[in-house]
């Protein structure tokens, strides 16, 4: 082989190997966790009522829906409140105050301003797509992190977003 032709190849194969490293990582299989493993990302929630209202933070979600946590952060990433729940109560904590609620269904409704279905969410985090009366799941971007659910019943709507980091 000549000189020439050497040099050719290395380039060639120096640029595939370029081209390789640059290449996207494989997707995390999200549906394959241990529930010890937080989920983090952003979430965002909007109620279609007289007036909309919307709220979106960063969150980390640990443990199941019988007893976990789950703290959102501002855009600074500072803490905005974190809530944490038991078989036995639920707690919601904010800059300077505490709050306790009798079920997590009152404490989610009142951190996230819309009922979300703790248990289907869950699910929906790892990949089940759980049927929920009133509620409709698309996982069809769970791969990618992505996951939107819309309440149509009982009014007001509502929808919620989640973008997972991976």
């Amino acid at each position: 082989m000549s000189s020439g032709v050497k040099v050719v190849w290395t380039v060639l194969l120096a640029a595939v190997f370029f081209i390789a490293g640059c290449a996207a990582p494989p997707q995390v299989d999200l549906g394959h966790r241990s529930e010890l493993l937080p989920w983090r990302g952003r979430l965002a929630v909007r109620v279609e009522s007289d007036q909309t209202q919307s709220f979106s933070a960063g969150f980390e979600l640990s443990g199941t829906p019988l007893a976990g946590e789950l703290t959102l952060y501002t855009p600074l990433g500072t803490t905005a409140a974190a809530l944490s729940w038991t078989s036995q109560t639920a707690v919601l904590r904010r800059p300077g105050e505490v709050h306790y609620f009798t079920s997590l269904d009152g404490l989610i409704q009142q951190a996230l301003g819309a009922e979300i279905p703790v248990v289907a969410l869950f699910a929906w985090l790892a990949g089940d797509n759980m049927v929920v009366a009133g509620w409709n799941a698309d996982l069809s971007q769970h791969g990618a992190g992505r996951i939107t659910a819309r309440r149509t019943a009982p009014a007001p709507a509502a929808e919620l977003r989640l973008v997972l980091d991976q």
